[in-house]
Parts: structure tokens; sequence; C-alpha cells
């Protein structure tokens, strides 16, 4: 009832004739799936693989064997053999852990369309009459997606790479071929979302050139490998994402797949094959997209318009990753471009916090295009992988020392790693900075990092990834969190948990009576429509002064704060302007290590050796709260609130 409400009220605002035109076109559609269902569902699709009969792809990627001796003499050196081996051991008993589902054994047959966290099934049928979202169960269907990302190839890869031991080559073999058996083409949940099938096709297409001197795969098993994989690229670019207001991630994703399928097919020459210049259409025109997309979905800042810390992050590898495919094979890129996608791993350069992680700001599912290091093990809120890439890429040492801890990632793209001589010099401290267009701001001094969210909402004020975070912040004091953004926890397998991490009161900021600074339908899980228009004052080295308006029509009040840093002493003043009479609370949600005590009217914050003292505090308590430091897992953690009438001063002084 409430999904036909949101669709009523929207054709309300649409014009007689846009009304009209959408419901003939949903007319259409319907008829036509109905009847395309049938024929799939009588007639497989299914590309036959003898077309694909001695076809390899020409194109380079990730791994060629002429540079076998110098990459395997690096991995020794960085005595990440036992890992690889280990975590590639875990894929083959088929043991995951995906989105928070801890380690789970999922069988000798890996269920590729099952929920393994709640045990829901979704049954084959046409991928546009499969219902992939229902708010009534907790299935979630991120788990089938992620788990046939195939992310964990690469590892597969690497551990065949290297021992030769023909039980990695066995079972990617055997998962290739479980997967093409039960998810037929358009007719599992797995062809629902085209960002998913483009990722898998990336990560097929990456692990190719490992396993292409097996003994154990034979051409039958290469070809219908081929054969599937056409089959994603023409399903790509017959089920676009960019039917919306905006495109996003999800569109970025699909023509990126695109690009890599075209590069990987540039060579093919089969007559035989029905269209056979497919591919060459999904190069030019992921290429051409590509290039429009870099200005669309990000700022002139080089922030992404997601505003979304983890989004950013999986956009910029998106971007980065495929320009380095792209160059290795000819295909470069105008200068504008190149230069926006310098500024966006500039971003992740200074938003990274002194211990090496990085807020997590807005959405996050810890989505990534491939994951080329410490598959089990990777740090959800740590960017500093693309930073090395990156400093490759731009010959830039300040990225390249920042990602210096993930050599493994650059040496898998690029085949090169520096030697003693070349080692990137100790960096001086990052400074105060501003990313006006993104809504980020970061004051720095030795001891603090202290970064402030003020911006517009996602998509250009839609919030599709947006939280109720405006002048909310996060303090790392000595490279120890005090003061963290709880994150985002879930998406669509608990609508309740995904409100309530979006939320206000799940951010460090003021809440006036319960009222969210924007409001939400809390059925209606990717929407915020703007009403904080959050505004940055100003901005000095160790200032800042912002406000929004989104307590204005709801209070009459405007709620506007600032923070003042010097060396050991962090002021944060809030003020309500207006309503004289307004209960207010200021909110702090404490990292879960911290521990806390309160003496002589002092609140004090301790965290190994690292000391916070809040004087002068009254009208407070602190309260149960969650923080999620990755997508199906939260932490139990404490929250500090702070009760106030138009104004308060929350003084931080240092050990």
């Amino acid at each position: 009832m409430e999904q036909l409400k949101r669709k009523w009220n929207n054709l309300r605002k649409l014009s007689l004739r846009q009304a009209i035109t959408k419901i003939a076109i949903k007319i259409y559609e319907t008829v036509y799936y109905k009847i395309r269902g049938q024929v799939i569902k009588l007639h497989p699709i299914n590309i036959n693989p003898k077309y694909f009969e001695n076809f390899t792809t020409k194109s380079t990627f990730l791994f060629y064997s002429s540079e076998e001796n110098l990459l395997y003499t690096r991995i020794k050196e960085l005595k990440i053999e036992q890992q690889i081996l280990e975590e590639a051991n875990e894929i083959c008993n088929h043991r995951f852990n995906l989105l928070g589902s801890r380690e789970t054994y999922l069988g000798s047959s890996i269920p590729w369309n099952k929920d393994f966290k709640s045990n829901f099934i979704w049954d084959n049928k046409y991928y546009k009459f499969i219902r992939t979202v229902d708010l009534t169960n907790d299935a979630d269907v991120k788990i089938p997606w992620e788990l046939s990302r195939f992310q964990h190839f690469f590892t597969l890869g690497k551990a065949y790479f290297i021992t030769k031991d023909e039980k990695y080559a066995y079972e990617f073999k055997e998962q290739v071929e479980d997967w093409i058996k039960k998810n037929p083409v358009e007719m599992s949940v797995n062809w629902t979302c085209t960002m998913d099938v483009a990722i898998r096709s990336v990560n097929w297409i990456a692990v190719h050139s490992f396993f292409q001197s097996s003994t154990v795969l034979d051409e039958s098993f290469w070809n219908e490998y081929n054969s599937s994989l056409y089959s994603h690229g023409k399903y790509i670019m017959n089920n676009l994402e960019n039917k919306g207001s905006y495109t996003g991630n999800h569109y970025l994703s699909n023509i990126v797949g695109l690009v890599w399928l075209g590069i990987y097919f540039q060579s093919i020459n089969v007559k035989n094959l029905k269209g056979n210049k497919h591919h060459k259409r999904w190069l030019e025109y992921g290429l051409e997209e590509l290039e429009k997309e870099m200005f669309i979905q990000n700022n002139e800042d080089g922030t992404n318009y997601e505003a979304s810390t983890s989004y950013h992050r999986l956009v910029t590898e998106l971007f980065l990753i495929t320009t380095i495919i792209c160059n290795k094979n000819g295909i470069h890129f105008t200068n504008g471009y190149m230069t926006r996608l310098e500024k966006m791993c500039g971003f992740l350069l200074d938003i990274t916090k002194p211990n090496g992680l990085a807020p997590i700001i807005g959405d996050a599912d810890d989505g990534r295009l491939l994951i080329l290091s410490s598959y089990k093990s990777w740090i959800k809120n740590d960017f500093r992988h693309l930073l090395g890439i990156a400093g490759t890429l731009f010959n830039r040492n300040d990225f390249s020392y920042y990602g210096k801890d993930y050599e493994e990632d650059t040496i898998w793209i690029f085949h090169h790693y520096r030697t003693k001589d070349e080692e990137p010099i100790n960096y001086p401290l990052l400074i105060s900075t501003s990313y006006k267009d993104g809504g980020y701001y970061i004051l720095r001094n030795k001891r603090v990092y202290c970064l402030i969210r003020c911006g517009e909402l996602s998509f250009r004020g839609d919030g599709v990834h947006s939280h109720n975070d405006q002048l909310s912040f996060e303090l790392t004091v000595d490279g120890e969190d005090f003061i963290v953004d709880p994150g985002s926890y879930i998406y669509t397998g608990n609508f309740r948990m995904r409100n309530m991490f979006r939320s206000t009161e799940m951010h460090n900021t003021v809440q006036i009576e319960r009222s969210e600074q924007n409001d939400f339908d809390d059925q209606n899980l990717f929407y915020m429509k703007e009403q904080t228009y959050s505004k940055c004052i100003d901005f000095k080295k160790n200032f800042f002064l912002g406000k929004h308006v989104g307590y204005l029509k709801k209070h009459n009040v405007i709620h506007q704060r600032s923070f003042s840093l010097k060396e050991n002493y962090l002021s944060i003043h809030d003020e309500l302007i207006g309503e004289n009479n307004i209960i207010a609370q200021a909110i702090f949600h404490l990292a879960p290590d911290v521990n806390y005590t309160f003496t002589d009217n002092k609140l004090i914050l301790m965290k190994n050796s690292t000391i916070i003292t809040i004087n002068k505090i009254d009208n407070f308590q602190v309260m149960d709260s969650y923080v999620s430091g990755s997508y199906g897992i939260k932490t139990p953690s404490k929250r500090v609130v702070v009760e106030f009438k138009r104004y308060t001063n929350i003084n931080l002084k240092f050990n």
C-alpha cells in the first residue's frame, strides 16, 4: 500500500501528458516483459560456445606472463604468500564472510541465489519479475549479489600463480560452470542489478590470464566462459542504469563493465556470431560515457556528488583502475578528465586520518570493483590502497607515501615496485583544507584531525546516499579516534535499522525535540529531500563556522555551529538563532574503545595514553548506542547527549 501511495504521489507531480506517457510505457513494458519471459523460459538465451573457438584476447589487463619472475620475487619479499594461500584455501572450502555474515560454510554446492544470513532463497524466473526487496522480511539481496561479483577469484588466481597447483584452477572452473548452470541469462536474481553483472564481468576478465596456461581448463571451458562473458556485455548494454534523474555509481559500473568487455573482445572476429560488432559498440559507448560521467558525477574540487566518502572511494576506484587498463591498451582520456581524476585521489588523501583510516560519511556498503589484496581481511574504512596506485599513475610521491602499506595492490596493477632508492620520502603532516563543493571541512594540527560535514545532500539534493549529518563531525587525537560517525550498518535487510543509522540522533550534531534535520519516509530508503541547505559561513586554518535551516519551518530556529582549534584544545559552540524556549541536544558518538569517567563536573574520555577532558559540562547523560565499521556489523558503543537552550559551549582539552 505504501509503495502504491508513493507511485501515485510521484504521478501527481507530473503534467497530464507526462503521466499518460509514463503509464503507457509501463503498460507496454509489462506486456513485453511477460512475453519475453515466456520466450526465454522455452528457449534460454545461449550464444553458441563454438563461435569462440580459437579466441584468446590480445589485450592487456592485470597480469601477463612476461612479468612472472618480477612479480613472484616481489610477492616473496612482501612475505604475503602464506596469507594468500590461506585465503584461497578458504575459498576452495566454500567458506565466506560477506557483508557481516561472519565466517560461513556454504556447502559443497554454492547457493548463488540465497541470502545465507537469513536463509531466504530467490527462485529462478525472468529477472524483471523477481522481487529483490521485501521490507516485510529480513532478506538482503546484497548477499547473493556480492557473492556473484566473484571478487574472490583474484585471490584464487594469485594462489595459482604462486603454486601452479591445479586445485585452484579446478575451483575456478567449477564455480564458473556451476554459476552459469544455476543462473541462466536473465533468469535469476543475479541478473536483476546491472551493476553487479558488470562487476562480475570485470572480475572474470581480471583473472583470465592467471589461468590461461592451466591444463585443467580445456578449450570447451574457455568457449563457454567467453560465451557467458559476451552475454554479460549484451545484457549490460540493454539494461543500463541511467533512467533516473541522476546517474551514479551504478551507471558508472555499467559503463566500466562495457569498457573492460570491449577491450577484452577487441580482437575477436566471429563471422557466424549474429551482431558480432556488439563489443565494438560497447567500447565506443563506454569510453564516451566515461569521459562525460567524470564531470557529471564529480565536482570541480574532486568530490563526488553522492555525498558519501565510501562511495567516493568506490567511484574513484572505478575510474582509476579502468583508466589504467585503457592506458595499457593504448586508450587515453583528455587532460581535463585526468586532472579531475587526480583531484578525486587528492580528496582521498586529505580525508585520511593520522591513523590511516577515513571517516565514513553518508552511506557505505563496502562496494569494490576488484579486491587485489587481503580479500578476507581488508579494512573497510581504509582507502589508502588506491593512493599507492594513484601515486604511480600521476607520479605523485605524496600519494605513494601515504599508500606505501598497500604495495601489493600497486604491483598487480603496474607490475612495478619501488627500490629502496625510490621509496617515497616522509611527507609533512597534511594541513587544514576545505572541499566546499562536496561539503567537507578539515581542521588539522600536529595532534588533532577534525572533519566537519556541511554541504549539499547527494544527487543535488535528493539525498539518495545522504544521512542527517549536517554540522556533524569526527575527532581524532594523537591518531586515536574519539568521536566518530556511526556509519550505515545495513540497507534493505532491516529498514528500521537503516533509518536509525541515517537519522539525526545517530550523528554528532544537534537535534531538537527528536525532529529530523531532513525528513524522510520510513519506506523510501534511498530518498531524503533537501531541507537543511547548510552553508559554511567562515573557514580558516583553525576555525569553522556554519549553519543549516533544517529546523526553521519545524521549530523557527536556525542551527549555527563553530569549531575553534588550538594545539591542545577544541571549542565547539552551538547556537539556536530564533525561538528562545527550544530544548535541544548536542550529540557525540564515542568510538567503541573509548573509556569515560565523570568527576568534579568534568567528563573525561580516555583511549590508550590520550585523555580528553570536557570541562563544566552540565545537563548531560551517557547513553547506549552503536557504531558500524562495515556493512552488516554493528558494535555497541556510547553517545554523550548534552541538553541545552539557545546556546552551549563544549570545550575539549587534550592532555
